[in-house]
């Protein structure tokens, strides 16, 4: 029987794609933010709700950002 072996981690770009994704997520924030002016108050509710989330998230990727620079810095060995 063959198993399937995993690919090795390649963490080396993690970073980049983290700032993106902070970077889409605040784009996305701001188009919701655009739209409550349009929205019932229900539905700015569900948005301001959302973005909430979503600044949540931000503060997470951005730990996790320095996280990996470190990584990186230290050439991605484990203490």
């Amino acid at each position: 029987m063959a198993y399937n072996k995993p690919k090795p981690d390649d963490r080396s770009d993690n970073v980049e794609k983290l700032q993106e994704m902070v970077h889409n997520t605040i784009e996305n924030m701001e188009e919701a933010e655009a739209t409550m002016e349009f929205a019932s108050e229900d539905e700015r509710a569900n948005i301001a709700a959302k973005n909430d989330r979503r600044r949540e998230s931000i503060e997470g990727m951005r730990a996790e950002i320095k996280d990996e620079y470190r990584a990186q810095q230290n050439g991605f060995k484990t203490e």
